[in-house]
């Protein structure tokens, strides 16, 4: 009888303390249960479910339970996510018709350098045919993205990196800099000693990289597009 109370209630605190606790413990909660084997994971599914349930904002607790568990390697547990979230723990909504649903799994997976080459993507498909063409977002096409394309991009950025990637996370920092672009540079880690940071091997591509550091913009052409982004209508 022992043995079965010290399997069970380990699990069954950790769970408590996903409705209890702040969020840094929740976090560690949920890489705690995911240890368990298949009855933690079961527990961070009913986690999921039970705040889609309620329609508790989608944040990055629910990425990191989704990451977790997609990292399981669990047959039954794979098997439940894909009946229940089979293209992710977001809805993305766009405007411009854009399918996001890759990018989606590419940040799910954690696979940021792929995340940020998609996110150039869909941030020119997004803003008209003429990006498509150029590869590039120019200054003025910034302003033709709608609102809910861009904050769907920085939605998944946020829910799939433990909040610390996202261009409204970076906007965050500029202006608690005093909007000061060479202060952002060096917090971001996008420019070191003075110059920029080479792209891509100078870059940190995954979640121990600096606040704010991804997604990237194009810095060697000035500022005039990132501040584009910042201006935008979208965090209005």
């Amino acid at each position: 009888m022992n043995e079965v109370r010290s399997s069970i209630d380990p699990i069954q605190d950790l769970s408590a303390k996903l409705t209890s606790g702040n969020e840094q413990v929740k976090l560690q909660v949920i890489s705690e249960l995911v240890s368990y084997g298949e009855a933690g994971c079961k527990q961070l599914i009913d986690f999921l479910l039970q705040r889609r349930s309620t329609q508790v904002e989608t944040t990055y607790l629910d990425g990191k339970a989704y990451q977790v568990l997609l990292k399981s390697e669990v047959p039954e547990i794979l098997q439940m996510l894909q009946t229940h979230f089979p293209t992710g723990i977001l809805a993305i909504e766009s405007e411009a018709g854009v399918d996001y649903e890759p990018l989606q799994k590419l940040l799910a997976l954690q696979d940021f350098e792929a995340a940020d080459k998609l996110t150039n993507q869909k941030m020119c498909a997004a803003a008209g045919s003429a990006a498509v063409e150029r590869g590039w977002l120019y200054f003025t096409d910034i302003d033709r993205i709608p609102a809910t394309d861009l904050k769907s991009i920085d939605n998944l950025w946020l829910v799939y990196s433990e909040g610390k990637f996202g261009y409204s996370v970076q906007r965050k920092i500029w202006l608690g800099l005093g909007k000061k672009w060479e202060k952002l540079w060096l917090q971001i880690g996008w420019k070191r000693d003075g110059s920029f940071t080479r792209y891509p091997g100078g870059f940190i591509w995954d979640i121990a990289a600096p606040k704010g550091h991804l997604p990237l913009s194009n810095q060697i052409r000035g500022n005039k597009a990132i501040s584009a982004i910042f201006a935008h209508r979208a965090w209005q």
